[in-house]
């Protein structure tokens, strides 16, 4: 693996990045999409998709997302181009958001990392308890 900015000197073509390289793809995609807000966002788009979400829909659909939250997030997604944002010139505006094509491609690399978490977490969690020393019974692993 190099220690070259992605796509600067000494990079070959398919050659990864260095995840440790602030400019890495990977660390910059990461920077981006790792909260819970935008992988939950995404995943209430991709149920819709190639349709649209009002706001005040995605708000209800995202458990315990503040408004300021939610818009900072979506302004991020579009911003990235992964959302697209539509106003209806109403009283109030009616704002609708949808998956772009780059949105829609992100969410099989998600709904991955959610399947590997619906695997993994419960072990991760006795781990947890296991360390915590709150599991009856049972010795942390050495």
């Amino acid at each position: 693996m190099t220690t070259s900015s992605a796509g600067g000197p000494g990079r070959r073509p398919g050659e990864r990045g260095d995840l440790l390289d602030p400019l890495c793809p990977t660390r910059r995609l990461l920077d981006r999409i790792g909260t819970k807000w935008t992988s939950m966002a995404v995943k209430v788009l991709a149920e819709e998709a190639p349709g649209e979400v009002r706001f005040a829909e995605l708000r209800r659909r995202v458990p315990g997302i503040s408004q300021k939250m939610l818009s900072v997030t979506l302004q991020g997604l579009v911003r990235d181009g992964l959302v697209a944002r539509r106003v209806e010139p109403t009283v109030p505006p009616a704002v609708h958001y949808r998956l772009t094509g780059l949105g829609l491609s992100l969410e099989g690399p998600l709904s991955v990392l959610r399947d590997w978490a619906e695997t993994h977490m419960p072990e991760i969690d006795r781990n947890n308890r296991l360390a915590d020393g709150s599991a009856p019974g049972e010795r942390a692993p050495r």
